[in-house]
């Protein structure tokens, strides 16, 4: 049986565009590997951040809708993003994090790991782990973040859920993960089709309450097929789940299948094919104003219109 390849990439919210891309490549030391629009909001950008080609698994992408009410973390919606970080890098990013005034924790351990939790402008969270076993991948580097330093890509999202039964059996039934550990209402899932974005954390919280989507939470949650032909082996199966599916759109840089899983996060399969480099070269991705052609007739508007990203 196929098995899902760990995570593609996540999408979140965020209110303010220049702040979001000045927090992301600045601080953070991400890539802006494509600046396009929503497709169905062509007045708000659609910006994707990750490792110099967009691999998947390194994907954080935004919809920053100026001016947005701010969200709350809550049951139903994914409430927590780790990046993977090299042993010894957390001590840099707590240095960075306090010349950069961004809300952070001190360091705590996880599943025997050490993890570094902070916040977005917006205040989404996210947090730095040192994984059990160390990350390989490489990473995109700038002048002041390193190579040493600099995140791998994903680690692991956490999902909040009244209860995890139902989500757990999507994971392992239809994903092909298992369950790994668990401590307290935190319960760890992994996929071995990967080596790496390969973990899912569900908190259980019967007595929570459900989310509220806006500036500083997640949208939904994308996992990773290579290819259109396993993409329809998942549609079917979660069809026969009874779970409503959609058809496969077509995402310009990737085929895409939505879904509202049981606890009420709403999921995404992504293909790997076509990537990012299939409008613009290697070394400008996210230097240009990509649009869907269904909109490149409103270019100069939105040109216009779009707020200036320095």
């Amino acid at each position: 049986m196929n098995k899902i390849l760990g995570l593609h990439h996540i999408t979140a919210i965020a209110g303010s565009a220049q702040k979001n891309h000045e927090f992301y490549t600045r601080v953070l030391g991400l890539r802006l590997v494509k600046k396009t629009v929503n497709f169905d909001d062509p007045g708000t950008y659609h910006l994707y951040y990750g490792d110099e080609r967009g691999s998947a698994g390194t994907i954080l992408t935004f919809f920053p809708w100026e001016g947005i009410a701010q969200g709350k973390n809550g049951t139903g919606m994914a409430t927590e993003i780790g990046y993977a970080v090299n042993s010894g890098s957390l001590a840099f990013w707590k240095d960075r994090f306090e010349a950069f005034q961004v809300r952070h924790e001190e360091a705590e351990e996880r599943f025997g790991e050490t993890l570094l939790k902070f916040k977005d402008p917006d205040g989404l969270e996210l947090s730095l782990i040192v994984p059990a076993t160390a990350d390989t991948r490489i990473p995109w580097e700038t002048n002041e973040v390193n190579i040493e330093n600099a995140t791998k890509g994903f680690h692991s999202t956490t999902l909040t859920l009244k209860s995890i039964d139902k989500t757990a059996k999507v994971l392992t039934d239809i994903f092909g993960y298992r369950l790994l550990a668990q401590e307290g209402n935190r319960f760890r899932f992994l996929t071995d089709s990967v080596p790496n974005s390969a973990i899912i954390d569900l908190l259980e919280s019967p007595e929570g309450q459900h989310g509220i989507s806006g500036a500083g939470t997640n949208h939904h949650v994308a996992f990773r097929v290579p290819d259109e032909a396993v993409q329809q082996e998942f549609r079917e199966r979660i069809s026969s789940q009874g779970l409503q599916i959609t058809p496969k759109i077509d995402r310009d840089y990737f085929f895409s299948l939505y879904f509202r899983e049981p606890g009420g996060v709403l999921f995404e399969i992504a293909t790997d094919n076509p990537g990012f480099t299939v409008d613009e070269p290697l070394a400008e991705l996210g230097t240009h104003l990509m649009l869907p052609q269904q909109h490149d007739y409103l270019r100069a508007e939105l040109e216009n219109i779009l707020p200036k990203l320095d």
